[in-house]
């Protein structure tokens, strides 16, 4: 189809997001950057989890800067992986002043070791428990399970609706264990020269390794390791393969690296990521239950004025609710409280009860929409069982 004819059936079409897709993709081809941002745009607002926006947005960007003159690297050719196909080869220096400085970058952001653990996680107690089990107990006895053969550190997908714990209960893990926090944006990672996105990869999991025991963090991952076979361009092929490499261990060991993957849309992840030594630990984050949100009440509220809150009914009346949610309710509640004493010209009034009850009124679950695009997946594409858990969470499947 060509371009004019894309822009028709677009006109026509305007919810299609594969169309918007190909529009995309061939208004960049063209050069027609205004073109292709306003299909971004539109394609962001209806597939907001599609990943291949943030690869549109940055050859947008990069082409932009060709076209004006800018090289985001240096005002050489593109560097390319050597044929050798081995990461730790010469690199240009431009490239590693680059690469030193996202380093720094990360590091500065988040090479430290948290404060939070389990304690300041409200509900997921299930989960907590199988991390205890199958990932704390291996990186803090290492002794005892090589013995058996089996290796500290590894992969994890925690998988579920927004707003539901993912990014705190990998920190917590952290905290937990005592261990180096780096958490990795996508745009820490991706690069518009062919080849820079494999090193910076590369080059992150070497700096986990000489701090570990370190928990490595990717929020959002379906957006690195999205399925290969939805992919027109071998660029983000590679940095997927690059990736799959890092998680195997190939040119170094991961022992105590534990890296850790945070997604919404599981479905959209290549299933080469879900092979053992790979993420072949899949958690599901669902919200929390009546218990979990009593809890997450209580670590909202422990710092804030309050007085006689009776947590468990504010919790039974929340089904439904994230933890994002939740805190919601309580930023709203705080709002009542201060809204009121400026309109009296007193004290603020420690939260109450009835202030939760109003805010709590006026939120509806932000995990619903979630959850229909998820129980289609759960009943048309689970295989192996894969999203057993949400079925059970929907009570349909015991």
């Amino acid at each position: 189809m060509d371009l004019d004819s894309l822009r028709e059936a677009s006109r026509l079409s305007p919810d299609n997001a594969p169309l918007l897709k190909l529009l995309a993709q061939a208004e960049l081809e063209a050069f027609n950057l205004e073109n292709a941002r306003r299909a971004l745009d539109a394609l962001e607002r209806l597939a907001p989890s599609d990943p291949w926006i943030v690869q549109g947005r940055s050859d947008l960007d990069g082409i932009r800067r060709r076209l004006s003159g800018e090289s985001p690297v240096s005002p050489v050719a593109p560097v390319r992986v050597p044929s050798s196909g081995n990461p730790d080869a010469a690199i240009p220096s431009p490239v590693v002043d680059d690469i030193d400085a996202m380093l720094a970058d990360v590091e500065r952001k988040t090479g430290s070791r948290p404060q939070v653990t389990f304690s300041d996680v409200g509900g997921l107690d299930s989960v907590k428990e199988d991390i205890r089990r199958r990932i704390l107990h291996p990186l803090q006895h290492p002794e005892l399970y090589k013995q058996y053969g089996r290796q500290a550190g590894g992969g994890i997908l925690l998988y579920g609706p927004p707003g539901c714990g993912k990014s705190l209960l990998a920190k917590a893990i952290a905290g937990e264990i005592s261990a180096r926090w780096m958490e990795v944006g996508i745009h820490e990672i991706l690069d518009m020269w062919m080849g820079n996105s494999e090193k910076n990869l590369h080059a992150l999991f070497q700096k986990a390794r000489e701090m570990a025991p370190t928990v490595l963090y990717f929020d959002e991952i379906d957006a690195l390791a999205a399925d290969r076979h939805d992919m027109r361009r071998s660029a983000g092929r590679t940095t997927i393969n690059q990736f799959l490499s890092e998680l195997d261990g190939s040119t170094a060991s991961n022992e105590g690296v534990l890296v850790f993957g945070a997604t919404n849309s599981p479905w959209h992840l290549d299933p080469a990521f879900r092979r053992p030594g790979r993420f072949d630990r899949i958690l599901f984050a669902p919200p929390p239950d009546e218990s979990g949100r009593e809890a997450i009440l209580r670590i909202q509220l422990r710092d804030r004025p309050q007085k006689d809150v009776d947590f468990r009914k504010i919790a039974k009346k929340s089904d439904g609710l994230s933890g994002a949610d939740l805190k919601a309710v309580v930023e709203r509640a705080c709002d009542v409280v201060l809204s009121d004493s400026i309109k009296s010209g007193k004290p603020p009034a420690p939260i109450a009860t009835s202030h939760l009850l109003e805010a709590l009124a006026k939120t509806t679950p932000s995990t619903k929409g979630w959850f229909e695009t998820a129980r289609n997946y759960a009943l048309h594409a689970n295989h192996d069982g894969q999203y057993d858990d949400i079925l059970q969470h929907l009570g349909m499947r015991k």
